[in-house]
């Protein structure tokens, strides 16, 4: 199964692929020991960033893609902030998009599209939350899709 991932050119057109919505469904920022946590003294925090990428069929050529993003930044034992955020958009697929290509346009286009919003949400949030913007890297989501794969293989459906 992992190589269905695989199976289409990275470099695939993905022909007829719409997204015709995009919209925050949810979102919360915690500064759960502010005004102390931004006192640093320079050092700086451990942030952890988890990335997930959901899928539902809304009709027959219409689906819905959310990107879910949490990270936690700590230092030493005290948590700094936790920011999690659900970046949604509803997608049609083209008739020119075969079978085997769903799974890549729905699991590795899709969030690529969508990315660069949720990323400036979660910097902004960060931002005025008193911290230094949190600007995440580019995501491969091949990769990812891969490694769900893999792990669904292995019975487990965990991915960050």
């Amino acid at each position: 199964m992992a190589e269905e991932a695989q199976a289409a050119p990275a470099n695939q057109q993905f022909e007829g692929l719409m997204i015709n919505a995009q919209y925050l469904r949810d979102m919360s920022f915690e500064n759960p020991n502010a005004p102390a946590s931004l006192a640093t003294g320079g050092k700086q925090p451990e942030i952890n960033v988890d990335v997930n990428v959901a899928t539902r069929q809304l009709a027959e050529k219409s689906h819905e893609v959310v990107l879910k993003v949490s990270a936690t930044a700590k230092l030493e034992d005290k948590t700094m902030f936790i920011a999690e955020l659900e970046y949604g958009a509803v997608a049609t697929l083209g008739k020119d998009i075969p079978e085997q290509g769903v799974q890549i346009a729905l699991m590795v286009e899709v969030p690529r599209i969508i990315f660069p919003y949720a990323r400036k949400l979660l910097a902004d949030a960060t931002q005025d939350g008193g911290f230094p913007p949190l600007l995440l890297n580019p995501i491969d989501f091949r990769a990812l899709l891969a490694q769900k794969q893999a792990q669904s293989a292995n019975g487990s459906e965990t991915v960050n």
